[in-house]
């Protein structure tokens, strides 16, 4: 499996419950097929660099995950036949961050001096 990054903007008329249905479906998307979702960051309305169907604005999200091709596969199919998504992208997250900090060991103190 492989990390990737996935950033979807959805139409900015949506109520915010309806964004969150939308990010809990691309989830279940994700996590049937065997894919683990790490991160989910929703970075809210934001004027879009360029009008896409005459909307200056929309909604979007961060959703970071393990997956493999079948997950990339059935998530592009569901974005492009889904009319409330505008745009979206997925990368391959080369340096992907655990949601946990490293813990250091116990006994190891630093030194001032």
């Amino acid at each position: 499996m492989r990390a990737y990054e996935c950033v979807y903007i959805l139409e900015p008329s949506l109520e915010e419950l309806a964004v969150k249905e939308k990010t809990e479906k691309f989830n279940e998307i994700v996590t049937s097929r065997g894919g683990t979702v790490r991160k989910i960051d929703l970075w809210g309305k934001r004027k879009l660099a360029y009008p896409i169907d005459k909307r200056f604005e929309g909604s979007y999200i961060l959703m970071c995950f393990d997956g493999d091709n079948d997950i990339l596969n059935e998530l592009n199919r569901v974005y492009r036949f889904d009319d409330m998504v505008l745009r979206h992208q997925i990368v391959i997250d080369e340096n992907p961050v655990t949601e946990q900090p490293a813990e250091e060991p116990a006994g190891e103190t630093e030194e001032t001096g």
